[in-house]
């Protein structure tokens, strides 16, 4: 089952009830610089066409320490983020807390997916990855897949990657562009960001040599797993989405 979709709606020309009407899947944005309140979320659940998907981007509060920059979006004040143990997936009571709200959003939405994405700073060392099977095993997931997105070193420690993913019943996010999924999931999370020569340059848009590409690859995938979810997030992602659909006939 292939679910083609974008990384958020905010520049779509029609909204969230615009882009509804192109697409069946949205991997929600917000969610992960500063949670919704739970009626907003309910909101967007009742007013969305039967069978719309959210895909949920966890909250930058379970992955990103408080001194990273994503942190400005948050309405977060410095001396507030100072007093919280929060980030790199730490068995933390902050942690912990943040990762129930961010479930509480999943919950109201009833998505099936939640994306945790680690900043590069987040390093395969032994110290994160004893961390990291402590917070991912003791959290209560509920019916929730959590699809793992690694940055930085991580893609030079490929085994350490499909490792984890296997153990921790994770499915690895990956630019099907530029490397392969690792994990045994029933899933497979595909992330587009372009392929400029900086990985997460978002400034791209494919051309159509490149999206006939892309879909070969995502059919190979099809063979072997049960749900391909591909998800564009570059400044072109509307357009290029729309291509693969009409490519693989969906």
């Amino acid at each position: 089952m292939f679910k083609i979709g974008c990384c958020g709606w905010g520049f779509h020309k029609g909204g969230l009830k615009g882009y509804q009407k192109k697409f069946s899947v949205v991997e929600v944005q917000q969610t992960f610089y500063k949670l919704p309140m739970v009626k907003t979320v309910e909101r967007w659940k009742v007013e969305a066409p039967e069978g719309f998907e959210f895909v949920i981007k966890a909250w930058q509060g379970i992955t990103h320490l408080p001194d990273s920059p994503t942190w400005r979006r948050s309405g977060w004040k410095p001396e507030e983020l100072k007093r919280k143990q929060l980030g790199w997936l730490r068995p933390t009571k902050d942690n912990f807390e943040a990762w129930i709200r961010t479930r509480e959003i999943c919950d109201a939405l009833g998505a099936r997916m939640c994306v945790i994405q680690c900043p590069p700073n987040f390093k395969c060392v032994p110290k994160n990855i004893e961390n990291m099977r402590k917070f991912l095993l003791e959290i209560d997931r509920g019916e929730l897949a959590l699809a793992w997105e690694p940055r930085g070193d991580w893609d030079e420690n490929p085994e350490k990657i499909e490792q984890l993913c296997n153990e921790l019943d994770l499915v690895h996010v990956v630019d099907l562009m530029r490397r392969k999924p690792l994990s045994k999931h029933s899933i497979v999370y595909i992330r587009l960001h372009g392929l400029n020569p900086r990985e997460h340059d978002y400034n791209y848009d494919y051309s159509m040599g490149e999206i006939r590409r892309l879909a070969g690859k995502v059919k190979k995938l099809d063979e072997k797993h049960d749900e391909v979810y591909v998800m564009f997030n570059n400044f072109q992602m509307y357009k290029n989405a729309s291509q693969l659909i009409k490519i693989l006939k969906i």
